[in-house]
């Protein structure tokens, strides 16, 4: 199973961030493959130009073409997601999210832009055909602490439950998600079935 993680904040220290690396580790810890990218990651001049064959972009684009599930964390600013997450997201083609799961986080100032998710970054993914797009967390600033010297990142209880309960439901959608036939599976049933007629 292949997961791919899309940090939107443009900052070098995020919350949004600490809250997708401890839910990549998370998957991680149950066997699955996690591969992260962050807007960071990208020229920026690739984002604002729309250059579809830079290879980061190319890269990217065949990690979520082979990918089962997408974890997508932003921050909210002025009430809805990062501009560079948009951006980014607007150089998939339109049906890259078709049969896979998302699970949207997002952190912010106050749990009065919670909804910024449903009404900024939900259409996004619905746009872009994803198959299931989970209820996703919303976590305020004072929820999340920074990882200091001596300690990991840590988050207030309440919100690393919700973060495990949405990562088991992730992690049970990519469990019912339909595993690829072995092309050579027909042809040897084949050959070792017991024909009559």
């Amino acid at each position: 199973m292949l997961v791919v993680s899309l940090a939107g904040s443009p900052s070098q220290r995020s919350r949004s961030a600490v809250l997708l690396d401890i839910a990549g580790d998370w998957l991680h810890q149950r066997g699955v493959e996690v591969v992260r990218y962050g807007v960071r990651d990208f020229d920026a001049a690739d984002l604002l130009h729309a250059r579809f064959d830079s290879p980061r972009v190319q890269q990217l684009l065949e990690h979520v073409a082979r990918a089962d599930a997408l974890l997508i964390a932003t921050p909210v600013y002025k009430a809805s997601v990062a501009g560079a997450l948009k951006t980014l997201l607007d150089l998939l083609p339109e049906r890259a999210l078709a049969h896979k799961a998302v699970l949207p986080l997002a952190t912010g100032g106050s749990v009065a832009h919670m909804l910024a998710v449903d009404y900024s970054l939900k259409p996004v993914l619905a746009a872009l055909k994803a198959q299931e797009i989970l209820h996703g967390v919303y976590a305020t600033d004072a929820q999340i602490a920074y990882a200091e010297p001596q300690r990991p990142a840590r988050l207030a209880p309440e919100l690393h439950e919700r973060l495990v309960e949405s990562l088991q439901q992730l992690y049970a959608a990519l469990a019912r998600r339909p595993q690829p036939l072995n092309p050579q599976l027909l042809p040897e049933r084949l050959a070792s079935a017991r024909w009559s007629i």
